[in-house]
């Protein structure tokens, strides 16, 4: 096995998280040694091993950070994201709180919709007391997943979402508003088509019990809406997901309502579902100045045999889990590497042609996702609640009821060196804290190739942009090179939604992207980018503005340049930050 070409931080990483221990927490397997057990644990024969081995140590194809820490040991739990049914008793609640921490050990993030509880107030039966509502047990939610770590590498992650009619929708709008509450939760807000109708009429919107499915007051559309942006503005949360849309795309209706997501957003799940994801790097799809489409098509269809294989794999943590999964076999191939290819092509993220160029690709990905899922079902069947699905009067047989996401990749495209999902660059230059304390250096490796192959790199050229990150105000630099390498805060938030809106097309789950604003971004910005992320059909939408979250995963201090520079301030980025989840919660 040869040696993989891992950057410092890329070894600091699986080593601290996904490298096999022994009992004195020292690893005890190499980058080659992981990558050999995983493809072991999940092909079904030599042929597929090879293929996946070669694929993961060549940096071409990550799966999710489960399949990555488990495949092979003990644990044996390979999927990322998971929803689990939140009930309106005490038994359903904390019946889903030890679902939650068993899920949780095993490395997977969950996902509730809490629009079933009662709101607060409401009548207990049993007691004839008052409901204390969904904040206070989503609190205990909380709580709990701040002392369960994740099969000892890290804590878990969670996405809440509540339904715009349920009466505790303005408790839950401004639940972050104390800092430190609900650290371990991101946060949405179930839309409807009803109320953004409403909302754009400037309407009342009807509340709704959901114990007893009738109206029990009312609300200004445009107040809600405006109570959602300004908390969205002081904190970061909550995002918006368009839960009609979600349904109108549901592979499975007879089934029920999809009501909630993943963590991070991009997978819309039934209860107890589960889904396992992997990404290919689209940095490794270029040869020479072009794409190269055979080699792309030929991953791809390697990727959802992988996919599939590893729901085979798979320990599940509960039966009911096991039961619709496998019913189901949803799965979830996506790309990592968006900017980078980009940036190889000599595109900038922000025009034009970068839009066209995600269309076609992720056009590209979907008809080659479902041709290899095809072949797959005439091989070893189509999934068993195929005649319950949307496809089963298309005659389009699918091994898997959902193929393609587009999830924040996080770790590990850390690991293979590339930039977050669909994300641009968040930084050319910056210091980053590694795991193990130390601060690291880094450039990115494309833009240092082009500078010394141009011939305007220097040592003090790099230090500037490591004040800045961005290339914008830099002297020095060739424009064409300015343009080309343009970081999430150059990008205005039309373009980051137009990019999403483009792969969000071709994609059956849903797309995790960050739409970055400046400090200085007002709310009014917010507003405009929810109602065109609803305009332009996008399942859902988080807005992250600069200095909105109080302990930031990506920091650029204060002040000019000139002073940064003076005190030696750097952009600083932290270990695991790779340009998604500006949150900070994310399980991959």
């Amino acid at each position: 096995m040869s040696k993989i070409p891992l950057a410092k931080n890329a070894l600091e990483v699986l080593k601290k998280r996904y490298l096999l221990k022994n009992n004195r927490q020292e690893a005890a397997e190499s980058p080659q040694q992981l990558f050999k057990r995983v493809a072991s644990n999940i092909a079904r024969n030599d042929e597929a091993e090879e293929k996946f081995y070669r694929m993961m140590s060549s940096l071409e194809f990550m799966p999710n950070s489960p399949t990555l820490m488990n495949a092979g040991t003990c644990l044996n739990q390979l999927s990322a994201c998971f929803v689990l049914p939140v009930e309106d008793s005490m038994e359903g609640i904390f019946t889903s709180l030890k679902n939650m921490a068993k899920i949780h050990q095993t490395g997977g993030g969950t996902g509730f919709s809490f629009s079933r509880l009662r709101p607060k107030g409401d009548l207990v039966s049993s007691t004839k007391g008052q409901a204390s509502g969904v904040v206070s047990f989503m609190e205990i939610f909380d709580k709990a997943t701040g002392v369960i770590v994740q099969g000892g590498r890290r804590r878990g992650a969670n996405m809440g979402i509540l339904r715009c009619d349920h009466p505790d929708i303005v408790e839950f709008v401004e639940a972050k508003r104390q800092e430190g509450r609900f650290s371990n939760f991101n946060l949405s807000v179930g839309i409807t088509d009803k109320f953004m109708e409403a909302q754009r009429l400037g309407r009342r919107f009807s509340l709704v019990n959901p114990r007893t499915h009738k109206k029990s007051g009312s609300i200004k559309a445009r107040e809600l809406f405006k109570r959602i942006i300004d908390t969205a503005w002081l904190t970061g949360d909550p995002g918006l997901v368009f839960l009609d849309e979600i349904n109108r795309h549901n592979p499975t209706p007879l089934l029920g309502d999809i009501e909630a997501t993943n963590p991070c957003g991009e997978l819309p799940l039934l209860a107890y579902e589960s889904c396992n994801l992997g990404s290919i790097n689209l940095a490794k799809m270029i040869a020479g100045n072009s794409f190269d489409w055979d080699k792309f098509a030929d991953r791809i269809s390697w990727a959802i045999r992988f996919l599939d294989d590893v729901i085979e794999a798979n320990k599940f943590p509960l039966p009911e889990i096991r039961e619709i999964t496998f019913a189901n076999r949803k799965i979830g191939l996506g790309v990592m590497g968006f900017a980078d290819a980009l940036v190889l092509l000599g595109l900038s993220y922000d025009s034009h042609k970068a839009v066209e160029f995600a269309r076609k690709l992720m056009r590209f990905m979907r008809r080659h996702s479902l041709a290899a899922s095809s072949r797959l079902a005439a091989e070893r069947g189509v999934f068993p609640n195929f005649t319950r699905s949307i496809y089963a009067k298309t005659g389009l047989k699918l091994r898997n009821a959902t193929v393609n996401t587009i999830a924040p990749t996080g770790t590990i495209s850390i690991i293979a060196g590339c930039s977050s999902g669909i994300e641009p660059l968040f930084a050319v230059s910056f210091v980053r804290n590694v795991l193990s304390g130390q601060r690291l250096f880094e450039v990115n490796a494309i833009f240092k190739a082009l500078a010394k192959k141009r011939g305007f790199y220097s040592d003090g050229l790099i230090s500037r942009i490591s004040c800045e990150g961005s290339l914008k105000g830099i002297s020095g630099v060739p424009q064409d090179i300015k343009n080309i390498f343009v970081t999430a805060f150059d990008v205005p938030a039309s373009q980051h939604l137009k990019i999403q809106a483009a792969f969000q097309e071709y994609t059956d789950n849903s797309v995790s992207k960050t739409i970055n604003l400046p400090r200085d971004a007002g709310t009014e910005d917010i507003k405009k980018t929810y109602l065109m992320a609803y305009k332009l059909k996008c399942k859902g939408i988080t807005v992250y503005r600069y200095g909105s979250k109080a302990n930031p995963v990506l920091s650029f201090g204060y002040g000019k340049r000139r002073k940064r520079e003076a005190a030696g301030e750097a952009v600083i980025a932290d270990s695991e930050y790779s340009g998604g989840c500006a949150s900070g919660i994310c399980p991959f």
